[in-house]
């Protein structure tokens, strides 16, 4: 598949302090690739130096087969969505749109058909004539989000474009950028630290920690299958469960003496006996009742914390002598202190080396 966005032996320094280091990043034509990361790990720097906001220290940034490592930012065939709505309070939402436009010289017919076009694609053509004051969040963010689109450009640039919308609003407009990229079949490269929204959107997700990618994979691949530690316990909320311990033949045998069978788990052969290791199990992988008989592990445990969720029930308890949280369907009553019987599956769940903290 032809590249969109290519970005090869990227390196980034401000002073002594190395924000990127070697980072390499292929992007498909088409594809929609969420930076997903804790602040601070170098996902909205990255997106800054494709936009050419940022010079890059060393490596090459090539947009659609073309090198802009140096190019101005007006230059890179870029439409950019900022976290904060950057509109011009004095403007109308239809000249907040064709401003750029009108900068560049396009002709007034050209301009009008882009700003109609994108007014549609985003259901805010009643909103052409009022201003910014007049505008909810999401309607600025759609005004935003439409100042890029009237570029018609190949690639699109969000940096946590729903981080200042409540959470009802976020998940209406997650769906709608979702919609946009179905629609328009662009580019899209999108920063978050909210892993619902990289979940939902993205094509292939980019776990950052320290400004190095620590897996690039699908989402289902990224949740099921994490890499390492790190990427596990970022992903799924609540978190996946660890349990520290050791393998031991075909057992982990936890710190407390816990002893949980790993036979149907495939990982690689040859570890060795006693080889220190962690468990990783998710919520959503612990069945009660009737359920926890069918698994290879099963054990009594005693109700701690009950979150009731709506359609479904967190329940907190304690495994192998530390903490666990699994989920049950609302329909099953849970009270603190109830004594159930609990089971998994290891085939479900992930071993990670405890040194290299990576998957085994």
């Amino acid at each position: 598949m032809q590249s969109s966005v290519s970005i090869r032996d990227l390196s980034l320094s401000f002073g002594s302090v190395k924000v990127l280091e070697h980072l390499d990043l292929e992007i498909a034509q088409g594809e929609f690739i969420v930076l997903l990361g804790p602040s601070g790990c170098g996902k909205s720097t990255l997106l800054n130096c494709i936009a050419g906001l940022l010079d890059v220290s060393d490596g090459q940034i090539f947009i659609n087969g073309k090198n802009v490592t140096w190019e101005e930012p007006k230059d890179r065939g870029i439409g950019m969505v900022f976290q904060s709505y950057a509109l011009y309070p004095q403007m109308s939402v239809e000249k907040n749109l064709s401003f750029g436009l009108r900068v560049a010289g396009m002709p007034k017919e050209e301009i009008n058909q882009r700003v109609r076009r994108a007014a549609e694609i985003l259901q805010i053509e009643p909103l052409l004539n009022r201003k910014p004051a007049n505008l909810s969040g999401g309607q600025r963010q759609r005004v935003a989000i439409g100042r890029a689109l009237v570029r018609d450009v190949d690639v699109f640039l969000f940096d946590e474009p729903l981080s200042n919308l409540d959470a009802k609003l976020r998940s209406d407009l997650r769906v709608e950028i979702k919609r946009l990229h179905q629609r328009l079949k662009n580019t899209m490269i999108y920063v978050t630290h909210d892993q619902i929204e990289a979940l939902t959107l993205a094509d292939r997700i980019a776990i950052m920690k320290n400004g190095v990618i620590q897996q690039l994979a699908d989402p289902h691949t990224i949740y099921n299958r994490p890499t390492n530690l790190y990427v596990a316990g970022f992903i799924g909320s609540p978190s996946m469960n660890f349990i520290e311990g050791a393998l031991q033949g075909s057992d982990f045998l936890a710190n407390d003496g816990t002893a949980i069978p790993v036979g149907s788990y495939e990982f690689l052969a040859g570890r060795g006996s006693d080889a220190k290791a962690v468990l990783g199990i998710r919520p959503e992988h612990i069945f009660l009742g009737e359920a926890a008989h069918a698994m290879p592990f099963r054990t009594d445990v005693e109700i701690e914390i009950v979150e009731p969720m709506g359609s479904e029930t967190l329940a907190w308890t304690r495994l192998a002598g530390v903490p666990v949280t699994f989920r049950c369907s609302s329909d099953i009553p849970l009270r603190v202190g109830d004594k159930v019987n609990i089971g998994f599956d290891v085939a479900r769940g992930s071993i990670f080396d405890a040194e290299s903290t990576d998957r085994l």
